[in-house]
């Protein structure tokens, strides 16, 4: 898929080359042109110069067939900008903003917006959110049998029961990411948007799982 992303630091740079290895298209924006030498040498994607919550410079970078969009430049302002123009201008469903301020973060979450606050998490998290598949594993038992993964859930889960996503793929939801807190779902516990699912399931399902989690639900 193609994502955008806004601010070409550790984070940014990181996440393109990220996103670039597992074969999706990327374009990433930045205000200064200096930034772009922290990608590397092969990357192919493209660099624009620009704020990135200006329309214009998101239609350059391909926002209109874009699947995705991160915010991580070092503003928590623009980032949050950048993202709600993502998601309600031009209808992103996989949005993600780096916010600093804790405070600011729950606020974000509200709005359905995930956020995310070292570098190296930061990349990871929000390579979770941006990528309907293919979820890195959070945990796998000793024998590699079963994995715990935070999986990509498509919007139309968004009330729907947690017991609906076990009927439907026969993994278990494990825990919900609610606002930055865990929660602990019963089996009539409702999902709402912005919350991370976090599923156990067997290995070899992952792909499946992982597949009909990212569609939509079919009535069970």
């Amino acid at each position: 898929m193609h994502v955008v992303i806004m601010g070409c630091g550790r984070v940014g740079s990181m996440l393109a080359r990220g996103l670039e290895r597992r074969g999706h298209t990327v374009a990433i924006i930045d205000q200064s042109v200096d930034a772009f030498r922290r990608l590397s040498p092969n990357f192919t994607g493209r660099t624009i110069v620009g704020m990135g919550f200006d329309r214009e410079v998101l239609i350059e970078a391909g926002i209109e067939d874009a699947e995705a969009f991160a915010a991580v430049s070092n503003g928590d302002n623009s980032n949050i900008l950048a993202a709600r123009v993502a998601r309600e201008t031009f209808g992103i469903g996989n949005v993600v903003a780096r916010i600093y301020d804790p405070g600011r973060a729950e606020v974000y979450q509200r709005l359905g917006i995930p956020t995310v606050g070292t570098v190296r998490w930061t990349v990871d998290q929000m390579m979770r959110r941006l990528l309907p598949e293919g979820s890195e594993p959070e945990w796998r038992d000793p024998s590699g049998t079963v994995r715990l993964a935070e999986v990509h859930v498509h919007a139309d889960w968004v009330g729907r029961v947690a017991l609906d996503i076990e009927k439907a793929t026969g993994a278990r939801v494990a825990f919900l990411t609610r606002l930055g807190e865990g929660i602990l779902p019963k089996a009539d516990t409702v999902i709402q948007e912005g919350d991370l699912v976090h599923v156990v399931m067997l290995e070899r399902d992952a792909a499946t799982v992982e597949s009909q989690l990212g569609t939509k639900p079919e009535e069970l």
